[in-house]
């Protein structure tokens, strides 16, 4: 059974930091590309950051130089370093794994942004 299970999310305060993890199972995860995309209240989901199977990244404009993406294939884990959060940036953040026909998506962790 796949299974791709997002953790990390949470209330922080603007400016803060948290770090999202997207853990995999039942896949050949190093052959997987991975992608965060989130949704807000009352938007479309919109993609967030990839990251390829050889570590090719690449960001929405927003995030870029806020947002690290990175992979550990050992770990069948993908983690999405958020610093310097903004309130626009409150969100369900999903991940979404991709190879060839297979897409798998998890469930979602929350991210709010507020003071």
């Amino acid at each position: 059974q796949v299974q791709l299970v997002e953790s990390g999310g949470g209330l922080v305060q603007p400016g803060g930091s948290l770090r999202l993890s997207c853990a995999a199972s039942g896949i050949a995860f190093s052959i997987f590309s991975v992608s965060w995309y989130r949704q807000a209240p009352g938007r479309q989901r919109e993609f967030v950051t990839d990251i390829t199977r050889g570590g090719s990244t690449s960001y929405i404009g927003s995030v870029t130089g806020r947002f690290t993406v990175s992979r550990d294939n050992a770990k069948s884990t993908v983690y999405l370093q958020m610093n310097n959060l903004k309130p626009e940036d409150t969100a369900v953040y999903f991940c979404n794994a991709r190879h060839d026909t297979l897409d798998y998506w998890g469930q979602g962790t929350q991210v709010t942004v507020s003071s």
